[in-house]
């Protein structure tokens, strides 16, 4: 670290006016990411992304719907609802060049009472549907006497990307301010508080206009516009943090270039060995197949090493620039010595007891993560955007109406080797659809033998050779067959979200068959979805698991420390997840009632581990050198706790606030993830670190530090700390 110290320094000049070209440059396309953001992440390549494709191409299944829903005010009669329907579905068809309409009429069920919706068919998706979307939204029926709404996937999706971006600036608009406080609490002064702030948000606009130009490349989802944000403010800050505390502690003895140096060789190797942890934490998503896993893996890995390569080049710089300058503008007094004076009486407290303070914390993270046995995991739909939203409102109603929730639709489409009305594949289609009709689970098959009315192979081909019911036919048979496919729709008699539906496509996916057999439809659709997360997660685990331990161990040159850093890190990340469960899925203080987003536990998992592991680092970085100048374990972990614990209390509250500010939005899962991160972050900033650490270090005394050899021990001296 000394070469890399002294050449940062001497470059300080040039990496300054290289960040003020990085700021500039990648800043204005920062500005047009929202504009390239799309979905919500739950793509992935597979059988049900291909039926449905399948279904586009071969059976005039339209890629993108809009849902009108009409409803019929009071004195309206039924034949000037209808007419106005007709009206309006006409028009939105003309004026956004839709492939067809399916307008609502008595016969198609798809009027009830004062209720309708029709929908509105688009072949294609060129990247104009938000135009489409918003000139259908200029039309108006008649508001007197027909209200009109819109909803389906592109307005939803719409709708998501503003609720996010509405999100994103009600959490900054709370985070930052409160997080400048606890900054001003800590330094005492608006220089050395405003610059972890201004860091913060260099790295996070740096971030997006590097992340805009992957958009070509892959889909990004909406919700990398909430994760990019709070990864980057809060790592940045707690960086800056606690690189800004190391300077003013040597600023007061030495120049500043020795100050700025000594700086880079402590709080930077700390600075690289967190930022690594993170960095693994996030790559462990990678192992995930789905677009969502990606997104959140690539901000977010893009994010830590930029906050890293800010910390390193950009910050130094700056502190060069202002030397003893940094503590100008104070406007409190900030007492270092009264305050490591209370945190070593501490820690001498916890240490004296260390077995009943350890028993303690383990009882105490033990209840909080017994609801963990309840969670129940779904994918976010609608229900993540909130209920002001006309979308929102209009698909809730159309599902209440319309849909039977207690039934699942499962499309199949047969191919086969040669045109499927040959006698053989026909014959072998038709025992096909028998075997579906008999399984417990299908509530009803629809196809060409519903269709038209026959029960057997023969019986169809025998009608076909009929020119004259041929013909009357044709419209069945083409809306089933073509050339080599057959398409059949199982209504199954559960829900769509069920265990039961998702066990009955992988049952199906697996039967043997004469046919190649694609599966689509909502029930496979979460199959896949869940089966990915459930069997490549463990690699990302394993990953994440063995790349920190190797991390920590070679940071810190001890065995057992790593060990015990990554067991209370998975104890009090699933108190986490026992915690969020009580909160969101029993609906307790307040909180709206529902089940835990699907990513959570990954996202959580994957950014958390790594964040917490910050405080590990910078705590055990300074008990590590203390210990190597007094080889005495517990005076080491004392003042190693005297020393860091108010910088680590005033990183994980700035971290609390950013992330937890997210608790205040409205779009669900942002708000899950928010509240997750900033409990799991409270959690290891007090029980853990406060009582767990001091407690353990006690308890093992120089067991901790079991990987030094007695050559190192002789020859290691403080002149590395010291240089």
């Amino acid at each position: 670290m000394n070469k890399v110290a002294n050449a940062l320094y001497a470059g300080r000049k040039f990496l300054l006016i290289l960040w003020i070209i990085l700021i500039v440059g990648f800043g204005f396309y920062a500005a047009k990411l929202p504009s390239v953001l799309g979905g919500n992440g739950f793509e992935m390549k597979g059988m049900y992304k291909d039926t449905e494709q399948l279904l586009v191409d071969k059976f005039d299944v339209s890629e993108a719907q809009i849902i009108v829903l009409f409803e019929k005010k009071d004195g309206v009669s039924d034949s000037k609802f209808q007419q106005t329907i007709a009206q309006y579905m006409q028009k939105a068809k003309d004026k956004s060049d839709a492939s067809k309409v399916d307008i609502p009429t008595a016969s198609n069920k798809m009027i009830k009472g004062s209720t309708a919706y029709g929908i509105i068919h688009f072949n294609h998706d060129d990247g104009t549907m938000d135009k489409r979307v918003e000139k259908i939204r200029t039309l108006s029926a008649d508001e007197k006497e027909v209200s009109v709404k819109l909803t389906g996937g592109p307005i939803i999706e719409k709708d998501m990307n503003t609720a996010s971006q509405a999100d994103l600036a009600k959490a900054e608009a709370i985070g930052i301010p409160v997080a400048l406080v606890v900054l001003l609490l800590a330094f005492g002064g608006v220089v050395a508080a405003a610059i972890p702030l201004m860091i913060g948000i260099v790295t996070v606009v740096t971030t997006m206009g590097f992340v805009y130009f992957f958009h070509p490349y892959t889909e990004l989802s909406i919700f990398i516009l909430n994760v990019i944000p709070m990864i980057g403010l809060a790592l940045s800050i707690d960086f800056a943090l606690l690189f800004i505390n190391r300077f003013k502690e040597e600023i007061q003895t030495k120049s500043v270039e020795q100050a700025i140096k000594i700086t880079i060789q402590t709080a930077g190797r700390s600075v690289i060995f967190s930022g690594l942890c993170v960095f693994i934490g996030l790559a462990g998503m990678l192992f995930i197949q789905v677009d969502i896993f990606q997104n959140v893996a690539l901000g977010g890995m893009a994010v830590v090493f930029i906050a890293v390569f800010s910390a390193l080049t950009l910050l130094p710089s700056i502190l060069a620039i202002l030397g003893t300058r940094i503590n100008r503008l104070r406007i409190l007094k900030v007492s270092e010595q009264g305050g490591q004076s209370r945190w070593r009486s501490f820690a001498t407290f916890v240490m004296k007891k260390p077995v009943t303070m350890t028993i303690v914390s383990l009882i105490i993270l033990l209840v909080a993560l017994i609801p963990v046995r309840d969670m129940h995991l779904e994918i976010p739909s609608s229900e993540a955007l909130p209920t002001k939203y006309e979308s929102r409102q209009a698909f809730d109603t159309y599902n209440d109406t319309f849909i039977n929730k207690n039934t699942a639709d499962v499309y199949f489409v047969l191919e086969a080797k040669q045109d499927m009305l040959n006698k053989k594949p026909l014959t072998n289609a038709f025992t096909f659809i028998k075997q579906l009709k008999e399984d417990s689970l299908v509530k009803q098959v629809d196809s060409i033998s519903t269709a038209l009315n026959v029960k057997s192979s023969d019986q169809l081909q025998a009608m076909l050779e009929n020119p004259q019911i041929s013909a009357q036919a044709k419209p069945a048979v083409d809306s089933f067959i073509n050339g080599h496919y057959m398409l059949i729709k199982a209504t199954l008699d559960t829900d769509q979200n069920s265990d039961e539906a998702k066990d009955f496509v992988r049952k199906w996916k697996d039967k043997r068959s004469l046919f190649t057999v694609h599966i689509g439809g909502y029930p496979k659709f979460e199959q896949e979805i869940f089966d990915e997360i459930y069997e490549k997660a463990p690699y990302g685990l394993a990953l994440v698991l063995f790349s920190t331990y190797v991390i920590l161990m070679i940071a810190f040159r001890s065995v057992l420390i790593p060990l015990k850093a990554i067991i209370m890190n998975i104890l009090s990340l699933t108190a986490t997840f026992g915690l969020l469960v009580w909160l969101f899925q029993n609906g307790h203080l307040g909180l709206t009632q529902s089940n835990i987003a699907l990513v959570l536990p990954v996202f959580v998992f994957g950014l958390v581990f790594g964040l917490s592991m910050d405080y590990e680092v910078f705590l055990i970085s300074r008990i590590h050198e203390v210990y190597h100048q007094t080889r005495d374990n517990n005076v080491a972990t004392v003042e190693g706790l005297a020393s860091t614990s108010k910088i680590i209390t005033s990183a994980a509250l700035i971290m609390i606030v950013i992330t937890g500010a997210f608790a205040f939005t409205d779009v669900t899962p942002v708000k899950q993830m928010g509240v997750g991160i900033a409990l799991a972050i409270f959690i290891d900033a007090t029980i853990v670190r406060m009582l767990l650490v001091p407690s353990l270090m006690k308890l093992l005394g120089d067991a901790n530090w079991w990987f030094f050899t007695k050559k190192r021990d002789k020859s290691s001296s403080n002149e590395q700390l010291k240089s």
